[in-house]
């Protein structure tokens, strides 16, 4: 059996950054940049106000107040009349140019206006005060968006204040998903005895697209040669197909003998890790395929380490598991051969300690634990028995498709 390192190294080997497309703005969150964005145009252009109220020279002021003509007036959007001269003032709004000769703003709060005059005061006025100066937010040419970033709320709105209609995004991955074995039904379809619900194909396609592919799901493919055939050439054209069940080498595990009979070049189909020892990986042409088993659990924690980050490969982007450290909540035996991912809960303690409890049950089938799991504990293989309080690696299981 391979490690899952080993497995891992051999699996993310197979895969490169696909071809780029340009898509709008509207269409750009969630997808990952391909080229580097910099600024078409320099924000502010030129020095602007930063509150309501008016624009003057520095040196028409002091402790004291001073009155000054008020020569013009201006909205944010349009640019100034003329120059303001010695005297002078420009009733001025937040965002506006400020006029030539001026070089700072005194908020209308410190003004009493009266007619073409205004009495200013500010004793701590300071020069430049309330004002943005040319170039503080960025200025043309800078790099605000490098490649193979996934694109957020705020980067979408950072491109268009760069000028950028379009984006150039990675293609995303077209992966195929078939879940196998006679006694699957639908969600909502009759249940006969010997039957049940299957999930992990809605699971999986969630992950994948969670992870910024193009999902195809082919349904489920019972446990008959020449239908399993055909349902496998629906994966035509795609970059990956993942397969639920069936991997592995029992009488009615026919996926691998299919894809066999189909020219698949094998790699490797036993992982030394719980659950999820019956993984397999190999090329069909063009097509690569990673076979999962069907406890959901073992589906998803195998998905989590092999699909997901090829899916990251594909899209150009770092392809590393995260981990972090957190203290153990309850006494663990010593581990096998196989390294472990234990199902945990996270909570903190009294000192803010982030602590995570393996639940006491660990079987691969059960549904319900997977869902109120927060993360997995990392159980390496031949790991001593390990005791309340000592630190052990950790995968969370949080985070969504986007962010903001």
């Amino acid at each position: 059996m391979l490690s899952v390192d080993e497995a891992r190294a051999r699996i993310l080997s197979a895969f490169e950054s696909l071809g780029t497309e340009q898509v709008g703005l509207e269409n750009a969150l969630g997808r990952v940049l391909a080229e580097p964005v910099a600024a078409r145009l320099t924000q502010p252009a030129k020095a602007v106000s930063a509150m309501d109220g008016y624009a003057v020279r520095s040196t028409d002021l002091g402790a004291q107040s001073v009155s000054l003509r008020v020569t013009m007036e201006i909205p944010a959007g349009h640019a100034p009349q003329r120059p303001i001269e010695a005297g002078e003032a420009a009733r001025i709004f937040t965002g506006a140019m400020l006029p030539e000769g001026a070089d700072s703003v005194v908020i209308q709060e410190n003004a009493i206006r009266a007619g073409d005059t205004v009495a200013l005061t500010d004793p701590r006025f300071r020069n430049g005060q309330h004002v943005r100066q040319g170039g503080l937010d960025f200025k043309s040419g800078d790099i605000g968006l490098s490649p193979g970033r996934c694109l957020t709320a705020r980067d979408i709105g950072f491109a268009a204040a760069m000028n950028w209609p379009w984006l150039t995004v990675t293609r995303r991955p077209r992966v195929a998903i078939l879940s196998t074995g006679d006694e699957l039904v639908n969600p909502g379809e009759a249940l006969s005895p010997g039957k049940i619900v299957a999930s992990n194909g809605y699971t999986l396609a969630a992950l994948a697209a969670a992870s910024g592919a193009q999902v195809l799901n082919l349904g489920n493919a019972p446990d008959q040669p020449e239908r399993l055939s055909a349902m496998i050439d629906g994966a035509r054209g795609c970059d990956l197909l993942v397969t639920i069940g069936g991997a592995s080498v029992g009488d009615y595990d026919l996926v691998q003998r299919i894809l066999q009979e189909k020219g698949i070049q094998l790699d490797f189909w036993k992982i030394a890790m719980r659950p999820g020892k019956p993984v397999m990986f190999g090329r069909l042409g063009d097509l690569k395929v990673i076979g999962l088993p069907g406890n959901p659990t073992s589906a998803l924690v195998t998905a989590l380490l092999f699909v997901r980050p090829a899916i990251a490969r594909m899209l150009g982007q770092e392809d590393r598991i995260a981990t972090e450290y957190a203290a153990l909540g309850r006494d663990l035996p010593a581990n096998d051969l196989r390294q472990d991912y234990l199902r945990a809960s996270l909570t903190r303690d009294e000192d803010g300690r982030l602590i995570a409890t393996p639940f006491n049950l660990q079987d691969s089938s059960l549904i319900s634990l997977l869902a109120k799991a927060d993360a997995l504990v990392l159980r390496p293989p031949h790991a001593p028995a390990a005791v309340t309080g000592s630190e052990v690696e950790i995968i969370r299981l949080g985070g969504g498709a986007v962010s903001l």
